[in-house]
């Protein structure tokens, strides 16, 4: 269902705006158009948007309906082709995408495919276009963080965690990944941390996914360079994979 990027041309928008009333004068439901009309409707109302001008933003809102609830993939692609670059812009917001060493259509992709999953089953719980757009972009966000954080702990986790066939720098799966967010792992990690500046490296580093620049920037009552940030680092990664309690608990 997931469409990648098109270049599709899209209707004109130029007619539309005589039309969004009836000719009865009453307002149009966008329920009870045809695909074609709720998208140059769609079109129209979102380019008066940009233009600072009142808008009406029900016909977005049922082309998103129609797209997950209806699964229709005319509907779907339009979506994805015009909120995308609005999703990109997100994805480089994120302070962990530089550090991701992915590319942003990558997570754009990544994006969408988290939404549509994750609002399938629950669309109407999401009442107007504003809430679909908010949550869209927390799946834009959370998408990079988890992709740093993922590559972040597949330093630590033994082989033996990891599917068959991946190299350990490959992101762990999930049941492994649902092992490292349990309190009792997090509990026994932080008993194993020896000073403050551990404890932050290991929390913005593998919880929040940021880069030993973005926590020396912030900390640098704990460290007087970037390379001490990667010494810490190095150093706790180091302990922590040779210790079996911890191996074992990742491993079973």
């Amino acid at each position: 269902m997931i469409a990648a990027r098109t270049h599709t041309a899209r209707p004109s928008i130029r007619p539309v705006y005589a039309e969004i009333q009836a000719p009865n004068g009453e307002p149009i439901d966008p329920t009870r158009l045809d695909l074609a009309a709720l998208l140059r409707y769609s079109l129209a109302e979102s380019e008066r948007f940009y233009r600072g001008i009142k808008h009406d933003t029900r016909f977005a809102y049922e082309l998103f309906r129609r797209a997950i609830v209806e699964q229709n993939d005319v509907a779907w692609e339009h979506i994805y082709t015009h909120y995308s670059p609005l999703v990109e812009s997100w994805v480089r917001r994120s302070g962990a995408f530089i550090s991701s060493g992915e590319s942003s259509e990558y997570f754009v992709g990544a994006a969408f495919t988290k939404f549509w999953k994750a609002i399938s089953a629950r669309f109407e719980q999401f009442p107007n276009l504003a809430a679909l757009l908010h949550y869209l972009q927390l799946c834009a966000g959370s998408v990079v963080v988890d992709s740093v954080r993922a590559q972040s702990w597949a330093e630590m986790l033994p082989e033996e965690a990891l599917p068959s066939g991946q190299a350990l720098q490959a992101a762990p799966d999930e049941e492994a990944m649902e092992r490292v967010l349990s309190e009792e792992f997090w509990g026994y990690i932080a008993s194993q941390l020896n000073s403050e500046a551990e404890r932050v490296v290991v929390y913005r580093s593998f919880v929040m996914g940021l880069r030993p620049c973005d926590i020396f920037e912030a900390r640098q009552d704990l460290f007087s360079s970037i390379n001490d940030v990667y010494n810490v680092k190095r150093n706790v990664l180091g302990r922590l994979s040779r210790n079996p309690e911890l191996r074992s608990m990742l491993a079973s």
